[in-house]
């Protein structure tokens, strides 16, 4: 008996019930939590697939920084769970169509490679030095450099709208213009001395007045 599709099918099964009770658990904690434990046993999965580099980079961003900070703000927001459980009929009807949906699609991606291990083979040894990490940046930067280059624009859009969509200006709050910063002019704002002396001179002026 070969361990690959033990380790195999251990993982996928724990993939899957890990998405389902991301989406049907109450508390929103709880539910980060086991989208961390889907992509830590998805690195696991790559890893046996000979993608060191995704899985790490999985790891390190998605768990270990996109994933902290979802818990933090879910902590934060502080969400009332039984008000919100009250609106779950309202979006059976359309979650429903959207589970369909993704399963035809799924179905038909598939359909080809029928799931199975003859369809998914495992990848063949590769030499002595060989980088994971070198092939696929080659890949991005020859093959794949123009959707690389727009989903970086795409992410750039997204983040500048972010910030002007939550940008809030008070007007009791000091903030610095940055207009009047540039248009300063240094002769109204420093006063040149030639000695010590003057600067003893100016500050007795200040004592008597």
């Amino acid at each position: 008996m070969q361990i690959a599709p033990v380790i195999f099918y251990t993982f996928s099964i724990l993939i899957i019930l890990s998405a389902i009770k991301v989406v049907t658990v109450r508390n929103p904690v709880h539910a980060a939590m086991f989208l961390v434990l889907t992509f830590f046993v998805t690195s696991c999965l790559w890893i046996t697939l000979e993608a060191e580099f995704l899985a790490i980079a999985l790891v390190l961003v998605y768990v270990g920084a996109v994933m902290v900070l979802f818990i933090f703000v879910v902590m934060m927001l502080d969400i009332n769970v039984e008000k919100d459980t009250k609106k779950v009929a309202d979006w059976l009807a359309p979650g429903a169509i959207l589970v369909g949906s993704i399963c035809v699609g799924y179905y038909l991606l598939s359909s080809e490679y029928r799931l199975t291990l003859q369809g998914f083979p495992n990848p063949n040894p590769k030499e002595i030095g060989y980088s994971n990490t070198k092939e696929l940046g080659r890949l991005i930067y020859t093959d794949y450099v123009y959707a690389f280059e727009i989903a970086a624009i795409i992410l750039l859009v997204a983040i500048v709208a972010a910030i002007a969509l939550t940008l809030r200006v008070r007007h009791n709050k000091i903030t610095t213009n940055v207009d009047d910063q540039v248009a300063a002019d240094s002769s109204a704002r420093i006063k040149m001395i030639s000695d010590l002396s003057d600067l003893k001179k100016g500050s007795s002026i200040e004592e008597r007045s």
